[in-house]
């Protein structure tokens, strides 16, 4: 399981919401083999002056919060394909993009009635 929350500022991304998914989670695919009818992404889109750093306008953040068990390998992929794919195909440079993956326990999710370590997943976690 991964959730994606993808925070930018409304004027610069608001119409592209789109692209921005397809890019992230056809990373997702390709560095975690999630499947690909599993994607559940989040804009949070910012008023100008509510993203605060010392980027661009186009500054994206993206945190992705997932079950424990890709190796460091699996998301040293994702981070790869973050800049080597996602960064380039939505016009960004390196300092505008961001990632932080977050690892909470299956069991603290709820998803479809159950609690996340109950629930049987038809594609693999560990990669």
């Amino acid at each position: 399981m991964a959730q994606v929350k993808i925070y930018g500022n409304r004027s610069v991304w608001g119409a592209r919401r789109a692209e921005m998914s397809d890019a992230i989670h056809a990373a997702l695919v390709g560095a975690w083999q999630l499947p690909d009818s599993k994607r559940f992404h989040r804009f949070v889109l910012l008023d100008d002056g509510d993203l605060v750093a010392p980027r661009s306008p186009a500054y994206l953040v993206v945190e992705i919060i997932a079950f424990p068990g890709r190796s460091p390998e699996a998301k040293r992929a994702l981070i790869r394909a973050m800049y080597d794919d996602v960064a380039p195909a939505l016009g960004l440079d390196a300092d505008d993009l961001e990632l932080v993956i977050i690892e909470s326990p299956r069991e603290n999710w709820g998803i479809r009635g159950q609690a996340g370590d109950e629930l049987a997943l038809t594609y693999r976690v560990e990669v």
